[in-house]
């Protein structure tokens, strides 16, 4: 058999770097074509793909980290006509039996396709929902900061000499940082000195962060109710959730076949949890944990507010169910309710 015949059906597998790709290209019954490496760039991706030709047809690719190192790779790939595949972390079973190696795991993905183990679309990152995801990312780190500012000027002062304590530890959150804001000198001593800078910079950085956090809002609120306005209109849906609930999604939506599959994506497809007389069922502990808090976040706000999910908890409440039991139902009803929409918003956006 002439392994460099044109008309060679060939699988692709990528193990994706910062720098380097690794690359091995194997044929329909499996064998081992070659093996090579690849720079992380056009010029790179070029190279790949007149390499792959040389040896016949490519058809598939399975590319690790399609949203990390190897989403660049993946988009030339699917701009090319080449099916790509998302392919998970390798079985450690075989790891540990076969070893680990940039080439074998390569040929592992390929071998993950090949044996259509591996079938997830990789999200296109290319579109309005990627421009939100950036600003999510900036986002969260924005409050983890603020928190942090905030609890650490708590700590100082609660450890304060006592004039200092009673003047600027407020219950008003508001208050505390104004207090430290305006601090200018608290006493000659090295300790005071040292305490005000500390006190004044933390203050000054609480508030820098929640100027970043109004700019993030602004424009997170602007692009989501361009974006996807039916979504935006939904109950208990605000622009954070439905920013997240889009980017869970990806600027392609349609990879997901049906919407039990964004239910696992967002942690709230039941699992079987029966064991003996009892029948009962769980959420998944897998998937997005923030698309997962996202719909606990409009569910809490149901239950709160909506006269319908109120008549629902208490008919499932006299039914004997918990209120975990109810929440799990809640949220998938709502993943049901909110996909169509998702798809629909981003169909006419594209």
């Amino acid at each position: 058999m002439n392994l460099k015949h044109p008309n060679n059906q060939l699988i692709l597998g990528v193990d994706t770097h910062l720098d380097l790709h690794v690359a091995v290209l194997i044929n329909t019954i499996g064998q081992v074509i070659c093996t090579a490496e690849f720079d992380t760039n056009s010029t790179g991706y070029d190279k790949l793909l007149r390499w792959c030709q040389s040896f016949g047809h490519l058809t598939k690719a399975g590319v690790e980290g399609t949203g990390t190192y190897g989403a660049g790779l993946s988009r030339f790939l699917s701009s090319q006509k080449v099916t790509v595949c998302e392919v998970n972390r390798p079985n450690r079973a075989r790891r540990r039996l076969r070893g680990k190696s940039d080439p074998t795991d390569a040929e592992n993905a390929a071998r993950a396709v090949l044996a259509d183990e591996a079938k997830a679309i990789p999200k296109m990152q290319n579109g309005s929902v990627e421009a939100m995801r950036f600003l999510l990312i900036a986002r969260r780190s924005a409050v983890k900061a603020r928190t942090q500012a905030i609890n650490q000027i708590r700590a100082l002062l609660v450890t304060a000499p006592d004039d200092v304590r009673l003047k600027y530890l407020k219950s008003s959150q508001l208050a505390c940082i104004e207090g430290c804001n305006n601090i200018t000198v608290l006493g000659g001593s090295t300790l005071l000195e040292m305490l005000s800078i500390s006190l004044n910079l933390l203050a000054k950085r609480w508030l820098n962060l929640t100027e970043e956090l109004k700019i993030i809002d602004k424009n997170l609120k602007e692009i989501t109710r361009t974006t996807a306005p039916n979504l935006m209109n939904q109950y208990g849906v605000g622009p954070y959730v439905a920013a997240t609930l889009l980017v869970t999604a990806g600027d392609n939506p349609e990879r997901l076949k049906k919407e039990s599959s964004f239910a696992a994506l967002c942690g709230v497809s039941p699992i079987e949890a029966s064991s003996g007389k009892t029948v009962r069922h769980r959420l998944n502990r897998g998937g997005s944990r923030v698309a997962n808090n996202a719909i606990w976040t409009i569910a809490l706000i149901r239950m709160r507010s909506d006269p319908r999910t109120q008549q629902y908890v208490a008919r499932r409440t006299t039914e004997g169910m918990s209120l975990k039991e109810i929440q799990r139902c809640l949220k998938r009803y709502i993943i049901r309710g909110l996909f169509p929409i998702i798809l629909n918003d981003l169909a006419v956006t594209t």
